[in-house]
């Protein structure tokens, strides 16, 4: 065979491999997946962002696009809409009533261990438990009084005659040093000990029992039902994300968040991280055996049935159907958590 008919039967052959491969190809090419948050960006939710600046979504297959949430903003219905296809939710609460009401929303991974939701007091009143709140004012909003706080009353006989209305601003606190402020540990603390210059205590009520899931990723039925390896690769991805984000070099997702809401700052970036890492937030109980994510039906069940008890929830759902196991407690980036 001349160098000609060689040359043609080479180019030939490698077009045909190419062909054969092609499908191959096509399969890799990545996801397209959209992620709500419910909120404005901000470090308690730096392991998504991280996931998406340094790749690691990327590396999983997926194109992710990620839209914040905000004071005018609902993503989760845009989630029931099919407009995105997962969503993040606050608490176990809202998967519940996402039952309650027939909605098919499904939390798939708990990324909070523990609800962030705390009472902030002045040194004066020499708070040191729980229990030491109830002769307080306490400035609860209109949306902590129909949860939290009916545990609060059921579980330890808190009185609705102390509460006054917290409108998110501090100043009624600041100005009575016999009083409380519900807050989040990651945020209001750092912004009290800016405007006041004192460093609040805080009562963290998921160290009193409160023990509902915080910051989940929720998806639809339907997507869990027909595309189960997609959920499962933007759980892993995000896990991932949270990892390097609290443990690693957390640079690119604090620059994405900073470039989205300019009014984070660094100081209050590393503030709420090490408050995450202070109270285990993220990484504690079952996640250092399971993995960030973790979640069980023994905690589900615990949660339901307080819940039952202080009557926020009726006890004739199947509080079964507001979780699914499937995707989490797998062990999925163990190896990048600090072994002391």
């Amino acid at each position: 065979m001349n160098p000609a008919h060689l040359l043609r039967s080479l180019t030939v052959g490698l077009v045909a491999i190419l062909t054969a491969l092609s499908p191959v190809a096509a399969q890799t090419a990545p996801d397209k997946v959209s992620f709500g948050t419910n909120w404005v960006a901000e470090a308690e939710h730096g392991g998504f962002f991280q996931a998406l600046a340094d790749g690691t979504y990327k590396n999983y297959g997926l194109d992710v696009t990620i839209v914040p949430g905000g004071p005018n903003d609902n993503n989760r219905m845009l989630l029931i809409a099919g407009k995105l296809d997962f969503f993040m939710c606050a608490n176990t609460l809202m998967s519940f009533d996402a039952v309650a009401n027939n909605v098919p929303l499904v939390s798939v991974a708990a990324i909070f261990q523990k609800d962030p939701q705390v009472f902030l007091t002045h040194p004066a009143s020499k708070v040191s438990k729980l229990e030491d709140l109830k002769p307080l004012t306490l400035f609860v909003s209109k949306e902590g009084i129909s949860s939290y706080f009916q545990w609060l009353k059921s579980e330890y006989k808190f009185s609705e005659a102390k509460i006054r209305p917290y409108t998110f601003n501090p100043q009624p606190f600041l100005a009575d040093r016999q009083s409380a402020m519900q807050g989040y540990v990651t945020s209001e603390p750092f912004a009290i000990e800016k405007a006041a210059k004192f460093k609040p205590g805080i009562i963290l009520l998921a160290d009193y029992g409160f023990n509902s899931y915080s910051t989940l990723i929720e998806t639809r039925r339907e997507l869990i039902d027909n595309k189960p390896d997609l959920v499962q690769r933007f759980v892993d991805a995000s896990i991932i994300g949270l990892y390097n984000y609290l443990y690693g070099d957390n640079a690119p997702g604090n620059a994405m968040i900073k470039k989205l809401n300019p009014e984070m700052t660094d100081e209050l970036l590393a503030y709420s991280i090490n408050k995450m890492k202070e109270y285990g937030i993220v990484d504690s109980g079952d996640t250092v055996r399971d993995g960030i994510g973790a979640m069980s039906d023994a905690r589900a069940a615990s949660f339901f049935d307080k819940m039952v008890r202080a009557g926020v929830v009726r006890p004739d759902i199947d509080f079964r159907k507001a979780y699914t196991l499937r995707f989490v407690n797998k062990g999925v980036g163990l190896n990048l958590r600090p072994k002391n």
